[in-house]
């Protein structure tokens, strides 16, 4: 059997803010082990007949996306979306990329599956009925009445799954009170398993504006490192729609498999807690914790101490900038003081103090008036663009490993304790030659220190010039 995995690595995971960010957002963090969530859930395909696979990402997050699956040796075909157009264009856009009209295995990048077996078996006994032409969708047994969670009702048996009766909305407290009770409805989980023509033939009947933008946004791509460019043009003037509303709806092939497997699509820190291990008085502790009489708390720290004492139900989460406390009934307000970030312009939205760049990364540590100080983290064979800027002049101090300095046609070597410096509108690159990670200290200086005071002129990236 021909199956390809799917992989859907978009969206920004603002309800996680502080630890998800938009910039960073949580499918490409480590919530729940030490694997990312987008490593995790090609990581748990292993055992099943899966032949290739396409993960479908944006511009902005492209290297993480690249570098994480190297990293398991998974790196399949990547296709980057010009910008966001929901989930029904995009699996169009990997099912005419897919050769062989494979079976489609849909998966999100930020789900947890704690039961890999109960998973298996239920895209197995889904195989048949994809294979015969159906569209499986993949309903979660529902273990609560979630009011944040669309459901499916079923109808007659269909193989060991069931036709859809009726996809349903949001519900109350009361309905979903109702919908667990009968038994008769699933969580909506968004993973999907069906044929590529199988979807393709769907889509074009029920919105052919959307196929017909995929298929003219597939006719004219473009291969960039380890990417697949689509045409920008084309696709951006396709409609944004969900997989739900555009095919599974109003098709009449949709089926749902049950799957108990301890799924999560971690929306919320609270459901965080709920899947984490948990010591003796319900706490779940990451990091530099010390506790003192609290109870059932979901705390965090990526550095510094925190120290909890007479707190109970709460969610703490530090970063490097940012304190986060939330009682756990009123996580799904985070959204909420990340948008007023976003409206205020404040980076905390967006940015971590440390960011990741195809090269390395780079930490914040200090700032003021005219200046920033970052530690730059180079890895082994990476180079920095060759850039300059209009505003700021940079000091470098090599702090371990060696660094290739390059001005013009010109370069020199420095060595731990050594440094150099460049002014303003100067011509310059960075590169790490040697085997081991470069970290160097950049001391910045000017009348404006802003990313976006970058001219680049050349870089392996292909980062915009």
């Amino acid at each position: 059997m021909n199956i390809c995995a799917v992989i859907m690595a978009g969206g920004s995971g603002t309800r996680l803010w502080p630890l998800s960010r938009a910039s960073h957002p949580k499918q490409f963090l480590s919530l729940n082990g030490e694997s990312t969530m987008l490593q995790s859930t090609l990581d748990r395909l292993s055992g099943l007949d899966i032949k290739s696979s396409i993960t479908i990402c944006n511009e902005e997050h492209r290297f993480f996306v690249a570098e994480q699956l190297r990293e398991i040796d998974k790196l399949g075909s990547i296709i980057l979306e010009p910008s966001g157009r929901n989930t029904a264009p995009a699996i169009a856009l990997a099912a005419f990329l897919a050769e062989g009209d494979p079976l489609l295995l849909v998966l999100s990048a930020d789900h947890v599956i704690q039961d890999t077996d109960a998973f298996h078996k239920a895209v197995n006994d889904a195989i048949p009925l994809a294979d015969s032409g159906k569209l499986v969708t993949f309903g979660i047994v529902p273990n609560e009445p979630h009011t944040g969670y669309g459901y499916i009702k079923k109808g007659k048996e269909k193989g060991k799954g069931f036709l859809v009766d009726e996809f349903v909305e949001k519900p109350s407290v009361e309905l979903a009170q109702e919908y667990v009770i009968s038994k008769k409805y699933y969580w909506n989980s968004g993973m999907f398993l069906f044929k590529a023509s199988k979807y393709l033939e769907e889509l074009k009947n029920f919105r052919p504006d959307i196929y017909e933008a995929c298929e003219s946004s597939m006719s004219n791509t473009q291969p960039d490192l380890d990417f697949l460019r689509v045409d920008k043009i084309k696709f951006e003037s396709c409609p944004s729609e969900s997989v739900d509303y555009a095919v599974l709806e109003k098709t009449l092939d949709a089926v749902v498999m049950p799957l108990e497997a301890g799924w999560s699509d971690i929306g919320s820190w609270s459901s965080l807690w709920d899947i984490s291990s948990k010591d003796s008085t319900g706490n779940s502790v990451h990091g530099d914790v010390m506790l003192h009489n609290s109870n059932n708390s979901y705390i965090r720290t990526d550095g510094q101490l925190v120290a909890a004492i007479g707190v109970d139900d709460l969610v703490i989460v530090s970063t490097k900038d940012v304190l986060m406390v939330a009682h756990r009934k009123s996580v799904q307000d985070v959204k909420v003081i990340a948008q007023q970030l976003k409206d205020k312009s404040r980076s905390e939205w967006e940015l971590h103090r440390e960011v990741f760049r195809p090269w390395g990364k780079f930490d914040a540590i200090d700032n003021g008036d005219g200046y920033q100080v970052k530690r730059l983290t180079v890895n082994p064979g990476a180079k920095l663009s060759v850039q300059m800027h209009y505003h700021r002049s940079e000091h470098w101090v090599v702090v371990s490993g060696t660094a290739r300095v390059h001005y013009g046609e010109n370069f020199h070597d420095l060595n731990v304790n050594e440094s150099t410096y460049h002014d303003k509108e100067v011509v310059h690159a960075l590169e790490n030659p040697g085997e081991t990670v470069l970290e160097l200290i950049e001391v910045q200086v000017g009348s404006y220190l802003g990313e976006d005071d970058i001219v680049r002129f050349e870089d392996k990236y292909g980062r915009n010039i």
